[in-house]
């Protein structure tokens, strides 16, 4: 058996399972370790009218004038009749080069599947205000002051934002129309290990239960009852309904990693799991018949708040961030990277992208002016010194406070980043240089049917 097929025996046998779980995350986040913390945890219409009227008394002279204004009207009537009968102006819109979008991942890219009540206690109030405040000027169940990347991913393409898969499976009428356009299945405080590692290991208390095998399942039924489309289906009517969709898979593993702090469960043990997780993962995504992926690898989480709060002074970098955090996501993304390169060689016929979000973030952290960004270490909303975040006064509780000027802040909320952030990370995947390949490459390749 292999690690798709692993991967998809797991899924069936664990689908009850993965939905009878409660939802949780972990407490203890304000206790501060004297060692090195090892954290994982966006042609104007041209109308020409001319008139001439003319009043004059005939003479020689204004006979020629007037002779030369028409004929420059008659010139500029051509020109105008030629420029709105051309091709060009006659072709209209160009065609959206996907017609859908499925995104995975955890609270960077969820876009509803949590609300209060269900997701990480430690940031346990997404469906208050001042959530949202930004762009959509309430609540949305996003982790974020507005839009996230995967946002700004689907307006690049013309798509409508993504409707959360448990909106779906609830029936909502609006969401339901919505998702003739994709669905999101990230889910925040997401694993990529399986949830029952953690609870082998005694670290279940306050923890999600949804991993990336969850997101699976889910995704398996979604396309069995949307698309037709069998879960144990190789190829026909599943590679027929994912033909013209871009799979976007957000960054995952940030909260193995912060699960164990404080275990006995080292780094590396979590980053061999994880990355064999994902690698099973992203194959049966691409043995069902993805053709075209975008896969994130994960940011330099020592650059977040809650880093900077947990660790001490002297476990710093370069640019002022938390050390061992960020070499333990570098490390992981090289692993990543690795089996991404691998499953390009085994999926020959599919594009499978990498979203660099490590060396993205941090060029921003380098030098944060040149993105507008006057704050890049405090949270703008939450309370407390020096980083504006305390575990016990977080965003959205009525003692934490909100800066005045998101759009000058890196981050949000002690974790995720402020709109402006999203909406810069978002800039450098899509027209920058932190995809690889360019993602302007995979939408040519697209176009071209390829």
């Amino acid at each position: 058996m292999d690690g798709c097929d692993e991967l998809d025996s797991l899924a069936r046998f664990h689908t009850r399972s993965c939905h009878s779980h409660g939802q949780h995350y972990r407490g203890g986040a304000s206790r501060k370790k004297a060692t090195p913390l090892r954290l994982g945890s966006f042609a104007p219409r041209v109308r020409a009218e001319q008139r001439a009227e003319t009043k004059m008394s005939p003479s020689p002279s204004s006979s020629s004038s007037s002779s030369i204004i028409l004929t420059a009207l008659a010139v500029v009537t051509l020109t105008t009749l030629f420029f709105f009968s051309s091709p060009a102006s006659a072709a209209g819109p160009q065609p959206r080069p996907f017609k859908k979008i499925y995104a995975f991942g955890d609270s960077f890219t969820d876009t509803g599947n949590t609300r209060s009540a269900s997701g990480p206690s430690g940031f346990g109030h997404v469906s208050n205000p001042p959530y949202g405040v930004t762009f959509f000027h309430r609540p949305t169940n996003r982790y974020s002051d507005g839009r996230l990347v995967i946002d700004f991913v689907a307006q690049s393409l013309s798509l409508p934002f993504l409707p959360p898969y448990r909106s779906i499976s609830s029936s909502s009428s609006s969401s339901s129309s919505t998702a003739a356009y994709g669905v999101n299945f990230a889910v925040a405080g997401s694993t990529a290990i399986n949830h029952e590692f953690f609870v082998r290991n005694n670290m279940s208390l306050d923890i999600t239960p949804q991993s990336i095998l969850t997101q699976l399942i889910w995704f398996n039924k979604y396309l069995e009852s949307h698309e037709g489309c069998k879960a144990a289906t190789r190829g026909g009517a599943c590679r027929d309904s994912l033909e013209d969709a871009l799979v976007w898979v957000g960054e995952i593993g940030v909260n193995d990693y912060a699960y164990t702090v404080g275990s006995a469960v080292s780094g590396d043990t979590i980053r061999k799991l994880a990355i064999n997780t994902v690698a099973a993962f992203l194959e049966s995504l691409l043995r069902r018949g993805v053709k075209y992926m975008v896969v994130q690898g994960l940011p330099v989480s020592g650059c977040l708040p809650l880093a900077m709060y947990l660790s001490p002074e002297d476990d710093r970098d370069d640019i002022g961030c938390v050390k061992s955090v960020n070499d333990q996501t570098r490390a992981h993304n090289a692993a990543l990277l690795a089996k991404i390169s691998d499953l390009r060689k085994r999926f020959p016929d599919s594009m499978i992208l990498y979203a660099d979000y490590w060396n993205a973030y941090h060029s921003v952290m380098k030098n944060p002016a040149k993105y507008s960004f006057k704050e890049p270490f405090k949270a703008c909303c939450g309370a407390g010194e020096p980083y504006h975040f305390s575990p016990i006064a977080t965003c959205g509780t009525p003692t934490a406070d909100l800066c005045p000027r998101p759009s000058e802040y890196v981050n949000w909320d002690g974790v995720h980043l402020t709109e402006a952030m999203y909406k810069v990370i978002a800039d450098m995947f899509l027209k920058g240089r932190f995809s690889h390949p360019p993602f302007s490459y995979l939408l040519s390749k697209k176009r071209r049917g390829g």
